[in-house]
């Protein structure tokens, strides 16, 4: 059963009705999912597992992974807990007193001889006969070190001093142990600092260490780059941890450390409000999707800190519409836990590093309830940042440097959409480019994966098909080269390889500007080898019972889909052709839709038959969208008037691309000089 707030104040909460009381409803609702699959007190917090061959553990006899579950059930869950028994100490779910649970729990985790126990870092080590890796344990310390914070009274005040040293014991091995070079360190820093606070001894070099490798991830407008490409983790790790580790430690002790992360997060908010729609959805974007909106915790993050920026009306709005994309939906949960998924179960987006316990750490969204009921985030009315501004057929986009995002606002239907650049990962990688190499990421129209590669057809990505070696390619490394006169460029390569030169790999240069109801491509094929087909998908469409509808007019051809989602929300996709391609198809599909089992993707498609034949260079194309039933007016379908090229062969061959809209709008698309300006 989908969760419903009892409590609801439309006054105070104008979009959502919620309330600090709704959140706590929703805590608690969590916490029942939980508890229901613990049989007695003394079990540890292992979930129902619906799939046993992509997540951890892998086997019944992988004790250690067991061991890394236990811990990942108690830490996680406990991010929901943890604020609730702040709240209210008291508080028993399916029959148990939730303080006394976590009490034992935690020591039980941290205790050498304990089967459950987590295993002491020197353990792991010794068992892993590796003195140079790291383990999933440094990670749920964090966690725990957060919570036993927040809820400080209630169950670390409560323990004995012996009982405290084997807590701090456990946490100082993982604190000063290895750990992975990116956000992880923040793990490390944060239980260093909790341990410090404590009175425990630490070893501040290291600390250091951490620190300004931290600092020096960062690379603008509120963004730390996590591993080669950026994500969520810039946002629930990176501007949560480092504003705590700020009042923890570092406006004490690393002044100018923490007043750099501090001038990071404020920088964040000045543009996080505008990378969520105009519901307060999320966009299905970047590793780790089963976290959801645990990406809103950001917003908590900031006002950790003493010279905070963001909006407490605003951040509300967003973390309460966020939250119920999620709670509301009845394929949310799985007996009770959230879903190995987006949405419901959807195995195409989960990595191997998770396990059934692992959407917890959507739990981070709920360390808002730390902060007081008179707290401006709880009493502050709420409002919807730039929708408000917007007019009727508006769009705002925010194009960002240092983390290559491009987000755009959409008046008309309420969406975002995200073009994402510096994205380098493996060719034979198909789950890292569904998760960081789409075209657009929508938050209405989440990412659909592909049954096959021979199938030739992916949404939101070109799939190139060499004609002579019969291989299908996609885009692996995204370069991204800025917003010029409102159109975004970026390059794409396909089956990227360092060892080649990139004049022998087939490339695209991309570029595309926002319209009201979505996204205009006027992309340039940088082909070293013209005997190809290719293809590009829209959005994947959720097929619940599908009108299909062909249109052309002039030279342009078009597929509309009008249906519904798996709640009954009202959709409605176009996808337009012009210069360049040959035609418009689409592939029904089962099992790779994160919304619905069943579903759509209209593709155009294009061939080059001679290898030097100074064939169309340019490919014109649009995807629109909705989410009304109202049909799309045929200039919304058919936007372009005309189209004036530079060579007299009108092939696009060199020089700018003018496009003429219907409504009077250029766009001079001019890929001159970009060559220079590539970055990664």
């Amino acid at each position: 059963m989908a969760f419903t707030p009892k409590t609801l104040d439309f006054n105070l909460s104008p979009y959502t009705g919620l309330t600090r009381q709704s959140w706590i409803e929703a805590g608690e609702y969590l916490l029942e999912g939980i508890f229901q699959n613990i049989r007695h007190f003394e079990d540890p917090v292992v979930m129902p597992r619906k799939e046993t061959q992509v997540t951890y553990p892998h086997s019944a006899d992988a004790v250690w992974e067991q061991k890394a579950e236990y811990f990942e059930g108690l830490a996680r869950s406990f991010f929901i807990a943890a604020p609730l028994l702040h709240d209210n100490p008291g508080l028993h779910i399916c029959g148990y007193d939730i303080r006394e649970y976590y009490k034992q729990q935690i020591l039980r985790i941290c205790s050498k001889d304990d089967p459950f126990s987590a295993g002491r870092y020197e353990e792991m080590q010794e068992k892993a006969r590796d003195y140079h890796r790291a383990f999933q344990q440094t990670v749920e310390t964090c966690a725990l070190v957060i919570c036993l914070w927040i809820c400080r009274e209630q169950i670390w005040d409560t323990y004995e001093k012996k009982e405290k040293d084997v807590i701090a014991e456990f946490l100082t091995g993982y604190a000063h142990g290895y750990t992975v070079p990116q956000n992880w360190r923040l793990f490390n820093m944060l239980d260093m600092a909790f341990l410090h606070m404590e009175g425990y001894p630490i070893d501040k070099d290291i600390m250091m260490e951490h620190a300004q490798a931290i600092l020096n991830y960062y690379a603008g407008d509120g963004w730390f780059r996590d591993g080669q490409c950026f994500d969520y983790y810039s946002c629930w790790a990176f501007n949560v941890y480092a504003p705590l580790w700020n009042v923890w430690y570092g406006y004490e002790n690393a002044p100018y450390l923490a007043g750099k992360f501090e001038e990071c997060s404020n920088r964040l908010m000045e543009t996080y409000g505008d990378f969520f729609d105009r519901d307060g959805f999320t966009n299905m974007w970047g590793r780790s999707n089963i976290y959801r909106n645990a990406a809103t915790s950001a917003f908590d993050g900031n006002l950790f800190l003493k010279n905070h920026r963001a909006d407490p009306g605003l951040a509300r709005r967003i973390s309460s519409g966020s939250l119920m994309q999620f709670m509301t939906r009845e394929d949310f949960l799985y007996k009770g836990v959230p879903t190995l998924g987006f949405y419901g179960q959807f195995m195409p987006l989960v990595q191997g590093y998770s396990c059934a316990e692992s959407p917890f750490w959507l739990g981070k969204a709920f360390l808002c309830l730390h902060l007081p009921a008179d707290h401006p985030f709880w009493t502050a009315k709420e409002h919807n940042g730039s929708w408000e501004t917007l007019g009727e057929n508006g769009v705002k986009v925010t194009a960002l440097d240092g983390p290559a995002l491009c987000f755009s606002n959409h008046q008309a239907n309420g969406e975002t959409i995200l073009r994402t650049g510096k994205v380098v990962k493996e060719a034979e990688d198909i789950h890292g480019m569904w998760n960081y190499s789409k075209l657009c990421y929508n938050t209405k129209y989440p990412w659909e994966a592909a049954p096959a590669p021979e199938e030739g057809v992916e949404s939101q990505q070109y799939v190139l098909h060499d004609t002579l070696t019969q291989a299908y390619e996609r885009c692996n490394v995204t370069f991204w080269s800025g917003m010029r006169d409102d159109v975004l460029y970026r390059r794409q390569f396909f089956r990227y390889d360092t060892k080649k030169e990139t004049h022998w790999m087939q490339a695209l240069n991309l570029a595309d500007f926002a319209v009201p109801c979505g996204i205009i491509r006027v992309d340039r094929l940088r082909l070293f080898r013209q005997t190809v087909e290719l293809t590009l998908g829209a959005y994947g469409f959720p097929d619940n019972g599908t009108q299909v509808r062909h249109l052309e007019k002039d030279k342009a051809r078009a597929i509309v889909l009008k249906g519904k989602d798996f709640t009954g929300r009202e959709k409605q996709l176009a996808m337009t052709v012009y210069d360049g391609w040959d035609g418009l198809d689409l592939v029904h599909r089962s099992g790779t839709n994160p919304d619905s089992e069943h579903s759509i993707v209209v593709f155009a498609k294009t061939s080059r038959k001679k290898h030097y034949g100074n064939e169309p260079h340019i490919l014109i194309s649009q995807v629109i969208t909705k989410e009304s039933a109202k049909d799309f007016s045929e200039e919304e379908i058919f936007p372009i008037g005309s189209v004036s090229y530079t060579d007299p062969e009108g092939r696009g061959g060199y020089g700018p691309v003018t496009v003429t809209l219907k409504d009077g709008t250029q766009r001079r698309i001019d890929f001159a000089g970009m060559e220079g300006r590539l970055m990664l």
